[in-house]
């Protein structure tokens, strides 16, 4: 490829290395000049302007990025439309991303011009969800360079695809001693049926028995002869050893114990066992909590149909030090299932931006984004919508009490921006968090993190009418006649977006732009709901969680 600065007059017929914006006109990174785009710059005053031109053994951005998705794409996932050099593979199936890494990291090493990007091995991944991205960095590449990058990819299955969960009818047995409370049994069976359910399986049976291995052995069998696979031990003590009760229990009915224990905390305490062709878990303690560990990566193998013995369980101590991150299947009710179709070809890209810098002084100095609700701070609930939608990325901007809303998102897959200027009101805000998104989106959705009732379902509602909306639209969320939050802006207006000063936000570009405006009609009334007084936040607080 040839890469110099030419004289405009000259220029025709290469692509544009930079952008350029004149006197009624903007030509983007990558153009291909025509004569009458070389008029124009010509007209403009510009002399000179540095173009790419492919010579005779090159091959273009789009293919290239094109042939090498279509090489990585197995079972279960699929490319999107190409543009400017990137090719996005999205699942098109819930289950469990599979990766061969040493062809991915071999395929990354044939040229620095190619580079192939996926989320982690095992991440349990949505229908429409992105797994991975093909760039090709300049505007072209070598033939025999991509050839090889192609053959790499293909030498052998696919290097990755998803492996789609089978719906299973799991058993929970519970046991219990004098004194042990009936609420943490019922919490228990709630959030292994939540963790089930976001995994496609059911909860089909709970049975409650005395922490007694008789009681329990009989109970296990009782589950196998009616179907249940897995079947699910949490006892009213932890398992502390192979001849514990539980285990004791498994192999009076036949079973076998395969391991205990694994390198994973949250979830040490966890035992692995089969019966009659069925997985048997004892759970750890901490799996009656939502939060992530040991038996999220049990389970998603077990429900992929996948192997989990002592080879798998030994693996995961790189990384065993877990965080609660949206890869691993929710436990939270944040787990709003996302569009069970993947994206049509060239889907906008959209990214997320939840403004939770702003001091809330209406609540007191200390501000609201912090206060619990739900047994979480505030603000969690809007950074929880946004991902669990199908933008991203998300940003999440910062100012009052910086460091403890970060703390307060601590392992979430979400980027900081901060805003110094916090006070002056959400011009500053809008203005860092736009700015932080990257240059290839197609638009943002904008959130205010004191909306604690705004769902995965309203930000992707916006997502789908963008989609359908003319260019430019922008996207606003009504119930009833009222209009709410949040908002999805173009790119187009990130400019002026980022150019809000005070406290007015996007109220001014709305007026502005009020032929622009697309209504999207909402089925609750989330998006009109805020948190500015103490009254409201305990009205939220009374009413139960969805």
């Amino acid at each position: 490829m040839i890469f110099a600065a030419e004289p405009v007059v000259e220029a025709a017929g290469g692509l544009l290395a930079h952008g350029v914006r004149g006197n009624g006109f903007s030509f983007k990174k990558g153009r291909l000049l025509s004569d009458d785009d070389v008029a124009l710059l010509a007209a403009s005053g510009c002399t000179t302007v540095t173009v790419a031109r492919l010579e005779a053994d090159d091959v273009g951005e789009d293919e290239a990025a094109a042939a090498m998705a279509a090489t990585l794409a197995g079972d279960g996932i699929a490319a999107a439309a190409v543009a400017t050099g990137r090719a996005n593979l999205y699942a098109g199936v819930l289950g469990l991303l599979q990766i061969d890494a040493a062809r991915i990291d071999a395929a990354n090493a044939v040229d620095e011009a190619m580079t192939v990007a996926t989320l982690a091995a095992d991440a349990v991944v949505r229908p429409g969800q992105m797994v991975a991205t093909v760039k090709i960095i300049p505007f072209a590449v070598p033939r025999p360079a991509l050839a090889r990058c192609v053959a790499v990819l293909r030498s052998g299955m696919a290097a990755l695809s998803v492996r789609a969960f089978r719906a299973h009818r799991a058993g929970l047995v519970q046991t219990r001693l004098p004194g042990f409370k009936a609420s943490l049994l019922k919490k228990t069976q709630t959030v292994t049926q939540g963790r089930l359910e976001a995994l496609g399986s059911e909860l089909a049976e709970t049975l409650v028995v005395d922490h007694d291995g008789a009681a329990v052995a009989t109970a296990i069998t009782a589950q196998r002869h009616r179907g249940r696979d897995p079947i699910l031990l949490a006892g009213a003590s932890a398992i502390v050893d192979r001849r514990d009760v539980i285990p004791a229990a498994i192999v009076a009915c036949g079973g076998e114990i395969v391991h205990f224990g694994m390198p994973v905390d949250p979830g040490n305490l966890l035992l692995l066992a089969r019966l009659d062709g069925a997985a048997v878990v004892g759970l750890p303690g901490c799996a009656r909590s939502p939060q992530a560990n040991g038996l999220d990566l049990v389970l998603a193998r077990l429900l992929a149909g996948l192997p989990v013995g002592p080879a798998e369980v030994a693996g995961w101590g790189v990384g065993g030090l877990l965080a609660e991150i949206p890869q691993r299947p929710l436990p939270r009710k944040q787990a709003e299932r996302a569009a069970e179709v993947p994206p049509s070809a060239g889907a906008p890209q959209i990214g997320a931006v939840v403004l939770a810098a702003g001091q809330g002084t209406r609540m007191g100095p200390d501000g609201k984004l912090l206060l619990p609700l739900a047994g979480q701070p505030l603000l969690r609930e809007a950074v929880d919508a946004a991902l669990a939608s199908q933008a991203r990325p998300v940003i999440v901007v910062t100012g009052h009490r910086r460091s403890e809303v970060r703390a307060a998102l601590a392992g979430l897959d979400v980027h900081f921006a901060d805003n110094p200027r916090y006070a002056e009101g959400l011009g500053g805000s809008l203005a860092a968090g736009i700015g932080a998104l990257p240059q290839d989106l197609d638009g943002a959705v904008v959130l205010l993190a004191d909306m604690p009732k705004v769902r995965a379902r309203h930000i992707d509602a916006l997502m789908t009418a963008f989609t359908a909306a003319p260019p430019g639209s922008i996207c606003a969320p009504v119930f009833g006649d009222r209009r709410g939050n949040p908002m999805l802006w173009p790119a187009a207006l990130f400019a002026e977006l980022r150019a809000i000063e005070g406290d007015a936000g996007g109220r001014v570009l709305l007026s502005r732009y009020a032929d622009r405006i697309r209504a999207v009609p909402m089925a609750d009334d989330g998006v009109l709901v805020d948190v500015d007084e103490p009254g409201d936040l305990a009205a939220l607080a009374a009413v139960p969680p969805e």
